[in-house]
């Protein structure tokens, strides 16, 4: 009689253990990507570890959109295999600009999923880009320059003329700047930082846990200081941008997003450049720092403008 109840036992326990796999398999087979990839993760990966980055993702039912499959595994493959120069620079794929991207279209369906298709054809019908939901160059270069002009410092310069300094500049507190490295801004622009740097902390506890998020690593530079670092660095297309630099209007911030592992801060690096846009920090900027009047330049996710005053 033990002897049966014993196997009884048993066979109730594989049952069960069954069931739960079966029902862990459901739920993790058709749950979106982002939910396997979480804002603030520096997964630098596959999109998923069952299926490669250029498959179609198993949408859930909020990303389910019939008709635009074709259109989900056209982006699907060019989100790692896309040839291209969006900023003058060889890319290849656009996984860095996804966030920024979907912003843009008001939609939280993965890039290689068919809501996206979906969300992409809707604004490329409003924007006179066609209709077909499949990411492209063109179609993001006119994107771009919709973000692009809202800079103010862009739309200023886009006449031929370079910002004159500020008169003013204020000196942020030593904990504001990155390793406490001392940086100015305008005093509006600096109290509008503050604002928003206070929200996202109050917001977002992993930003509110990692003290040197969101510090600055660099404010106003002057012309003169912006050619002799350019200079000794070798780079600013021999210290073109240099001698017209947003920085020199004390309205732009660099500011710590995070970076991947051996990176510095300030890296450019694509596979640097990838890691900031997955962190929490850039994506609670993208959605929220235009509540404070700041807007991105897109291929440096750390780069932030107030556009409350004139430059």
């Amino acid at each position: 009689m033990k002897l049966r109840d014993a196997r009884a036992a048993l066979g109730a326990t594989a049952a069960a253990l069954g069931l739960l796999l079966l029902l862990t398999f459901r739920v993790t087979g058709c749950a979106p990507l982002v939910a396997q990839s979480p804002p603030g993760a520096l997964d630098l990966g596959p999109l998923a570890p069952e299926q490669p980055p250029n498959s179609p993702q198993p949408v859930s039912a909020d990303c389910r959109a019939a008709g635009w499959r074709d259109a989900a595994q056209a982006n699907a493959d060019s989100l790692v295999g896309l040839a291209w120069a969006p900023f003058g620079r060889a890319e290849t794929g656009w996984e860095i600009y996804v966030p920024l991207v979907q912003h843009e279209l008001g939609t939280a369906c993965s890039a290689n999923s068919e809501g996206f298709a979906a969300a992409l054809g809707a604004w490329q019908l409003a924007s006179n880009q066609g209709s077909d939901g499949v990411f492209n160059e063109p179609l993001f270069l006119a994107m771009k320059s919709t973000v692009q002009t809202r800079r103010a410092f862009v739309r200023f310069t886009s006449f031929g003329a370079c910002p004159e300094t500020p008169d003013l500049i204020t000196a942020a507190r030593l904990n504001e700047g990155y390793g406490e490295k001392q940086v100015w801004l305008r005093p509006r622009a600096l109290d509008a930082y503050r604002r928003m740097a206070a929200a996202a902390r109050a917001e977002v506890p992993e930003i509110a846990g990692d003290p040197e998020m969101l510090t600055i690593f660099s404010g106003y530079r002057s012309p003169a200081a912006d050619a002799a670092r350019c200079e000794a660095d070798g780079n600013c297309d021999g210290i073109v941008r240099a001698r017209c630099s947003a920085h020199r209007t004390g309205l732009a911030a660099d500011i710590v997003v995070g970076h991947a592992p051996g990176f510095s801060v300030d890296s450019s690096a694509d596979l640097n450049r990838l890691a900031m846009t997955r962190t929490a920090t850039y994506r609670w900027l993208l959605g929220n720092a235009g509540r404070f009047g700041f807007v991105n330049y897109p291929f440096e996710p750390w780069h932030w403008e107030w556009t409350g005053e004139t430059p």
